[in-house]
């Protein structure tokens, strides 16, 4: 269990635009640009065309995840399918000096939203390969490997493989409500 992280602390909320700064800096450090396929410093020009698509997007969801109030990470839920039932996410933990917990506390509501929410039936990401920790995080929530592209990406002189998962709405009541009390206090929200 999470040391004190309740439930009831935790939410998800759409973008707004005064998110857009926060967000930058956030997606902006080392240890988050290290994690994803687009790994060079975002300039502001750059991330205000992404954020003004953000803002306006039917069917895709860009979220803050919140704790207490406090902005502390960045999920999406983009790529949403309505024909095949699927979508695509993504999150990143912003802030350095978050609780214990956060990541597993993010994923929880992500899934929420994508099941509810958004209403599709599969959830898919996709992991570089080096980054273990968050594929073990990924199947503690009942993702399954769907795949594993070799060799796949290229950074620098480097190649790394990625990892394909998804997760698939159906019994996700179920494995929430054994989750849950790994994730949070028994608050009982």
């Amino acid at each position: 269990m999470a040391d004190g992280l309740r439930e009831a602390d935790c939410r998800l909320r759409p973008i707004e635009a005064g998110d857009r700064e926060r967000i930058l800096g956030w997606r902006n450090q080392d240890r988050v640009r290290a994690a994803m396929y687009t790994d060079h410093v975002i300039s502001e020009d750059e991330h205000g065309r992404w954020f003004a698509r953000a803002l306006e997007a039917a069917d895709d969801a860009y979220l803050i995840f919140e704790h207490q109030g406090r902005p502390m990470g960045f999920v999406s839920i983009t790529r949403v399918n309505r024909e095949n039932d699927r979508a695509e996410w993504a999150f990143y933990l912003g802030e350095t000096e978050a609780p214990r917990g956060m990541g597993g506390a993010m994923e929880m509501l992500a899934l929420d939203h994508a099941f509810e929410a958004v209403g599709v039936s599969k959830l898919c990401c996709e992991v570089l390969g080096f980054n273990a920790g968050v594929v073990r995080m990924h199947r503690r929530f009942g993702f399954v490997e769907e795949g594993l592209l070799k060799r796949h990406f290229r950074r620098g002189e480097d190649w790394h493989d990625v990892v394909l998962l998804a997760r698939f709405s159906e019994g996700w009541a179920g494995d929430r409500a054994a989750l849950r009390p790994q994730v949070f206090a028994g608050d009982g929200a």
